[in-house]
């Protein structure tokens, strides 16, 4: 057991540089060092901690179980202390080259990622962000081995290790197309209430990645005693407004998505039958990531660019 007194901490570096690359050759590279000074760290490194950390596989090195049960708390103790160490100027957003990987629906392609565009543009030009696929069943994995810096989703329980931050609150609304002919023969106009038989009547589409056919709308009606007739799923927001502009079928969207799409995809957008509650959007982000000011400086971004979506009050 290596005692801390006589530990060179800079070994942790060659460490989770190794952890990184399997390869001496590679991970010296990365640290500026010369392959036979990381081969002698790693030496000194099986002596300090009792194991052989690494085994020639192939052309590579891989990881004992020690080694890779070592990985994820070094990088944050790493990350950590670059944090804590890092000079108040250092991160400046107009010269930032930092790269950010965000993982949502499409409702952020709609309604987030033009205006955060405009404002990096502006303000960091230099700045590479990526929308990635939302996976509901995976963020939290993906957010554990580093491929996705920030999550956009509905509220739910996080591990310990998760940061989140509240977005906005979201409500929904009916959307059909223009013209509907059993909307028509209603009297229905743009903005009303669509009255519960024929909500419950025509068929609906559902947003559901997963492929569910329940939602929070479904709860809302089961609780009078009503249900109504979902007839498809789409895994994108997209999917579900132009299926129904093209048929006539409805839906229930977020209420900005629907402000946002019904010109242009010709719909009406109207009010529910029954109260939808709202659903909660947050952001979430693993706590290596906690200190990190290029990290803190995206999420105010973001913050104050969907704040303007919140229903809350």
């Amino acid at each position: 057991m290596a005692n801390l007194s006589s530990f060179d901490l800079n070994l942790l570096r060659v460490l989770d540089a190794l952890l990184e690359e399997h390869s001496t050759v590679r991970a010296a590279a990365r640290l500026g060092l010369s392959q036979p000074a990381v081969s002698a760290a790693l030496g000194r490194l099986r002596g300090a901690l009792g194991d052989e950390l690494f085994f020639r596989m192939g052309q590579g090195m891989a990881p004992t179980h020690y080694a890779l049960s070592l990985q994820r708390p070094l990088r944050e103790i790493i990350e950590q202390i670059e944090g804590l160490i890092e000079a108040p100027n250092d991160f400046d957003p107009a010269t930032s080259t930092a790269g950010f990987r965000l993982s949502g629906s499409d409702f952020f392609a709609e309604l987030l990622m033009p205006r955060l565009a405009e404002r990096l543009q502006k303000l960091a030009p230099s700045m590479l962000v990526h929308l990635v696929d939302l996976v509901p069943d995976n963020y939290v994995d993906t957010l554990e081995r580093y491929e996705v810096d920030l999550a956009l989703i509905p509220k739910t329980d996080l591990p310990d290790w998760v940061q989140s931050q509240t977005l906005f609150h979201s409500g929904f609304l009916v959307v059909a197309r223009k013209g509907h002919p059993r909307l028509d023969r209603a009297g229905l106009n743009a903005g009303d209430i669509v009255p519960i038989d024929l909500f419950c009547d025509l068929g609906h589409v559902l947003f559901s990645p997963e492929g569910n056919r329940k939602a929070m709308g479904d709860a809302a009606l089961a609780h009078v005693g009503r249900e109504r007739k979902v007839v498809m799923t789409m895994p994108v927001f997209s999917g579900v407004y132009r299926a129904v502009a093209g048929s006539d079928l409805v839906a229930l969207l977020p209420t900005a998505l629907a402000h946002q799409v019904a010109p242009t995809a010709g719909l009406e957008v109207y009010r529910a039958p029954i109260p939808v509650p709202t659903a909660e959007i947050v952001m979430v982000w693993h706590r290596c990531n906690a200190a990190s000011r290029a990290h803190i400086w995206l999420r105010e971004q973001i913050s104050t660019l969907l704040a303007p979506f919140d229903e809350a009050n």
